[in-house]
């Protein structure tokens, strides 16, 4: 059986398939953010991680069930806030995750953290727990726009969190959002380029977007909040793509950036329809049975769930078997993303038929796809300005 100490080896390398990854979900946030619509939750009195921490490996014994056994590629612990737990709860969840599964010397095991709850003791117990990889939720390098996100630090605290991530962890990512109210090209440049400058070989750069439920929302509604227009965004979005190639650090998927090599195993799993274990409250899922996979989904408020694995050992919601035309939608949806695009064969042995010949002749005499070879499909850069309308032709 692995044990914590093995889990310190070197990071395997990316070997190009989908893998099978384990997200576990911590939903816990020391606040919320305006603009934020995960399934995050604020408690004012202290949350009870041994009790959490058993339904998590209860929920994982279940999931084992309906996996059957695996080699796990990757581990990411999201949420929510991680970094608000315990060390010796995360050491417990990834020792969980080994019993269960196969879990091979240095695979990629990720946690989310904010910098507002980051301590250099604290990271250092989790990377003895196992975690080699730190993606922080900077989300902007200037304190103006970090109070109007939300957030609870300012660019100091930031830049040290991004210090110790550095100084601890074998690798680290720090998110960024731009798009923001009022910001120009500019402004954005420079501060992309600080970032690049902090960086170790990945970053993630998310475009601000108004989702339905969130403070945010009714302000924008109201006339209240003003973001960038189409033409702004897609300006920003081509300086990012621009400025961080011109870096050594190119966008391997729409909005992840990163040093050749040093991609978020993790999140390939996603974008190439890999199989993934979904642990937690609101945790989704993807797990083939036979042909087809099964999504599944389970009780998003974290008491609730809490209750139902304590009674019935899970907390699923949601079991539903997607037939060969949703998977290969899927598989379109998420792969159109990455620039290496989509297997072509995988896309017809999942839907049965090939790429509509007419709408893909037209999408290449626009230039929004590509054939890469005779095996692959990939949108173009002008492509991923317009990535839904070219997932919408393709599949239907």
């Amino acid at each position: 059986m692995d044990t914590v100490l093995d889990r310190h080896a070197s990071l395997l390398p990316d070997t190009g398939e989908p893998g099978f990854g384990i997200y576990v979900h911590w939903p816990f946030c020391a606040a919320k953010c305006p603009y934020c619509d995960f399934n995050s939750h604020v408690r004012h009195q202290p949350v009870d991680q041994e009790r959490f921490t058993a339904a998590f490996l209860k929920e994982m014994a279940w999931m084992r069930q309906m996996s059957g056994p695996k080699t796990v590629t990757s581990v990411f612990l999201g949420g929510g806030t991680p970094s608000l737990m315990h060390p010796t709860t995360v050491a417990a969840i990834l020792d969980g995750i080994a019993r269960h599964w196969h879990m091979p010397n240095g695979i990629e095991i990720t946690m989310e953290a904010n910098p507002s709850s980051v301590e250099a003791e604290r990271f250092r117990g989790y990377r003895a727990g196992g975690v080699n990889r730190v993606s922080l939720g900077v989300q902007a390098l200037n304190d103006r726009d970090l109070k109007f996100l939300g957030r609870l630090h300012d660019v100091e605290d930031a830049l040290k969190a991004i210090k110790l991530a550095r100084d601890i962890f074998p690798r680290m990512s720090f998110d960024l959002i731009y798009a923001r109210p009022k910001q120009t090209v500019a402004e954005w440049e420079a501060e992309l380029r600080q970032a690049i400058d902090h960086a170790v070989d990945h970053l993630s750069l998310y475009q601000l977007t108004i989702e339905e439920g969130t403070p945010f929302y009714g302000l924008h509604k109201a006339g209240k909040l003003i973001v960038p227009d189409g033409d702004q965004s897609a300006d920003l979005y081509e300086a990012t793509q621009e400025i961080t190639a011109r870096f050594g650090m190119p966008a391997y998927e729409v909005s992840n950036h990163a040093v050749p090599g040093a991609e978020s195993r993790h999140n390939l799993t996603y974008w190439r329809y890999g199989d993934y274990a979904g642990i937690g409250p609101g945790a989704h899922g993807r797990l083939t049975r036979g042909s087809y996979k099964v999504a599944t989904a389970t009780e998003r408020k974290p008491e609730a769930w809490l209750d139902l694995v304590e009674a019935q050992g899970h907390g699923m919601v949601e079991q539903e078997m997607l037939g060969y035309d949703e998977m290969a939608d899927e598989l379109l949806l998420m792969g159109l993303r990455l620039t290496e695009g989509v297997d072509l064969a995988r896309w017809s042995q999942l839907s049965g038929r090939d790429p509509n010949p007419e709408r893909e002749q037209t999408l290449l005499e626009h230039g929004f796809i590509e054939r890469i070879g005779n095996s692959r499909l990939r949108c173009t850069p002008s492509g991923m300005l317009i990535l839904d309308a070219v997932v919408a032709d393709l599949a239907f």
